[in-house]
This record gives structure tokens, sequence and C-alpha cells, in this order.
């Protein structure tokens, strides 16, 4: 099940809320979101419920037992049992074919590769459990001593299948005992209907047109399409995921958990460093203190760190060459920024640099999208013309005017205008006729997004959703 579908919006969400503000007590209220979470991720394959529950339960253990046994040489080795059993369990079902390929390749042999569908979301509670175990063991939290309180960290519905990666950390005190408020609910609301209008209206709209142009053969299109169907992507994965961000932070405010921020407005950045600090800001956290940090950091060979996890983020995506070398390209971009790069970005104005960061990134873009490296390698020299096609296509021409509209939207999104416009109009709201009339003006705001939105769905066959693989 996805939130932007129709079964969600309008039977699950409703059903949800309302057994949940229908309890009386907070273990109640704990019970109906573990079974609504349960509920929701066994919407597709039921199966993937005892394997996380089974790798819940496994981690609930490696704590306990790491907190029990202090002062010993348990905790370490519970520590490495936790992180080997989790990463096992990640490698066979998302890496296992990719691993027996590279083995066959490299040795001519023919091993057999597992066949495993992806359960989904296991890239993102794999990381919230590890980093749970981790935190135990360096004795910055306390075990949680009730499996269910740890079970419900683990699949509550709102994160659990595409992030934001929340640590225990960040939710532990919510767990145990948390406060709903108007206010509270009155933002979840805004948000989550934010992020619903940007995954259907941006995201759906910006794919359909990935597929008339770059999802085409290198051949069959013009320079100038390759550059707008790369262009499109690139909003696509932004709106997607960070629209699925939203959604979950606003489900998870509705309900008084208060997750971090995952996304702020990446493609105003002048910097491939601060692009990052941007994009995904759950899993650069996480890299940065669980794999970096520990390798040495900025203290003991920084650049190979650096690499490592640059490395590592580009697998994590995907188990595919393509990926890797994507998270690699921006780890040298990183570390060129570091050597000298940085240094005269800043000294240049601000529009070349942010020119710089565009291309950077739009660019990285292809690297992402083509698992394929022979059509990795077409679409690149399509786009610098170093191929026969035409550099232009009128038909090209058309499809950017029917789109004007949604393309000048789409761009505006892109920037932090939307909160200041928000902001100012419940300000003016407000300064004018109180507080009524700023909740009636977003009331309005929130129904006219969830309607277009509502709209599209109905009349719309084309709902991917890319985080789903990862």
């Amino acid at each position: 099940m996805v939130f932007a579908s129709l079964i969600f919006l309008y039977v699950f969400l409703p059903l949800q809320l309302l057994a949940y503000f229908a309890a009386r007590s907070l273990a109640q209220r704990n019970a109906l979101l573990i079974l609504f979470s349960l509920a929701f991720y066994a919407w597709g394959e039921p199966i993937w419920i005892v394997l996380l529950i089974g790798s819940s339960a496994a981690d609930y253990v490696h704590g306990r037992i790491i907190e029990a046994t202090r002062g010993t040489h348990w905790p370490k080795l519970a520590l490495i049992s936790s992180v080997v059993l989790n990463l096992a369990l990640l490698g066979l079902f998302k890496y296992g074919a990719f691993a027996c390929g590279v083995v066959n390749d490299a040795l001519s042999t023919s091993f057999a590769a597992p066949q495993f569908a992806l359960p989904i979301g296991i890239s993102f509670y794999t990381f919230q459990t590890i980093s749970y175990v981790v935190d135990v063991y360096r004795g910055e939290l306390p075990a949680q001593r009730s499996f269910f309180k740890f079970l419900l960290f683990v699949s509550l519905f709102h994160q659990l299948v595409a992030g934001p990666i929340v640590r225990y950390a960040d939710i532990a005190a919510e767990i145990e005992g948390r406060r709903h408020t108007l206010a509270d609910a009155s933002a979840g609301v805004t948000r989550f209907c934010v992020g619903l209008f940007k995954k259907v209206c941006i995201a759906n709209v910006a794919g359909q047109l990935v597929v008339q142009t770059m999802a085409k053969d290198a051949g069959a299109i013009s320079v100038a399409e390759g550059w707008f169907g790369l262009l499109m992507f690139s909003l696509q994965i932004y709106f997607d995921f960070s629209g699925y961000s939203d959604m979950a932070i606003g489900l998870g405010r509705i309900c008084g958990f208060h997750y971090h921020e995952n996304f702020d407005h990446p493609y105003v950045a002048r910097s491939a460093t601060e692009f990052w600090r941007r994009w995904h800001i759950s899993l650069g956290s996480f890299f940065r203190d669980y794999v970096y940090i520990p390798l040495g950091g900025k203290q003991h060979r920084p650049y190979r760190n650096l690499l490592i996890v640059w490395g590592l983020t580009g697998l994590w995506h995907g188990a595919s060459w393509n990926f890797i070398f994507w998270g690699l390209y921006f780890g040298l971009l990183i570390a060129l920024e570091r050597l000298f790069l940085h240094r005269l970005l800043a000294a240049l104005p601000a529009a070349i640099s942010h020119v710089y960061l565009l291309f950077a990134v739009v660019l990285g873009w292809a690297l992402f999208y083509f698992e394929d490296l022979d059509r990795l390698g077409a679409f690149l020299r399509l786009i610098f013309g170093a191929s026969d096609q035409p550099g232009f296509d009128p038909a090209l021409a058309s499809m950017i005017e029917a789109n004007a509209l949604w393309l000048g939207l789409a761009l505006l999104l892109c920037v932090p205008v939307a909160p200041i416009i928000r902001a100012r109009l419940l300000g003016w709201a407000e300064r004018g006729q109180g507080p009524m009339l700023a909740g009636t003006a977003l009331a309005l705001f929130n129904l006219a997004l969830l309607l277009v939105a509502t709209a599209m769905l109905v009349g719309g066959t084309y709902n991917p959703f890319l985080y789903f693989r990862f």
C-alpha cells in the first residue's frame, strides 16, 4: 500500500485515525498503531511480516543483552552479532543476485544467483535497528524493555517503507508518553496534503514526461529531449521522495511523533557538500555517525573514509554498478570541494556556483537512472553531442508549451517560496480577523490540495513510487 492511493486516503487512513483517537490510553493507541502498521506492511506481501518481526525480535534481544552484561565481553559480541545478522539479511535479499553476478564475471563461473523478492522498506528499517543497537552499546540510550514498544518503533507505518530513517533516540520519549494537540494535528494534516500534492501532481507528471523522453532509446530522441528528460527525472525523484517524506512527517505529527526533516530544498545549494546536507538528511547523518566518524572521520585518512561512505551510499540505493558509480561520483565531487573547489566557489558569484551545482547534480541523475551501463553510455554520448542525433526536435517545443504552467510551478516549488507564502498568508489572516480566519484559510488550502490530488489519482494510471525499490 502507498500513501498516494485512494484506498489509503479514503479507507485505511480514516479507519486508523478513528480507532487511534477513540482509544482512551496511550497503551491502546500504541497497540493500534502496531496493528495498523503491520496491516499496512502486509498489504502487498504478507510473508515479509515474519522477517520484520523476526528482525525486530533479534535486535530487541541484542539490546537487552548489551545492557545486562556491561563490563564483560558480551556487549561487543552482541553488537557484532546484531550488525552481521542485519547486514546478512539485507545482503541476501538485496545484493545476493548482484554479488553472484560479480563473482561469475570475475571468475568466469556460473553460480546460480538467489532469486528473492526485495522486502519493501528493508533498507530503511535495517538501518534503524542497527542505529538502535549501536546507540545502546555506546551507552547513549537505555535498551527498551518492552518488545512491543520496540516493535512500534520499527514498524510505524508512517516511515516504515520509505523513511525518513528514524532513530530510536528521536522518538523514545514519545513512545513512552506523547501529547496530542490541535496545533500538531493541523500542522500534520497540512504537511501530509502538501506531500501528497508534490507526489501526485508534480512527481507523477514529471515521470510521464520522463517516459516520453529519457526512457526511450538514445537513438530515438534529440539532444534537447535528452536534457529535458534528465531535468524531468531530477524533478520526479525530488518530489517523489520529498513528497513521501512530507507525508510521513505529517502522519507522524498527527499521532504525536515529531520526525526530523529529511529534505531542505536541496536544489538551492551552491555545492555538492551543501546539496547532501539538504538531500535525504537522515541517510547522510546515518553514514556520518555510524560509518564515517568510526572510520576516522576527518582525523585519519579522510579521503579514503569519504570514498568508502559514498560507495556505500550508492550501493544502499541499489544492487547495480550504476548506483556505486553515482555514489562515488558525489564522493569525488565532495573530495574536490574539500581540496580546492570550495574556496573557488565561495569566491565566485552565487549564480555561478549554483549553476555548477545544478549541472553536477542533474548530470549525476543520469548515472542513477540507467542501470544498464550500455544505455548510460549511449545517453551520455547523446546529451554531449557525440552521437548522430539532431540537436532539437519540434515535438519537444510542443511538449514544453503544453506543460508550461506545470513546469513553472514545479520549478517554483524547488525553492523555499511556498513556506514563505503560507506563513505570510496565515500572518495576514491572524492580524486581520483572528485565528478563526487563519484556520479556515488553512483548511481550504488543505482541501484544495487533497481534491486536486484525488482527481489526478482517479483520472490517472501512472503512479510509481521510486524509493520502494531502495
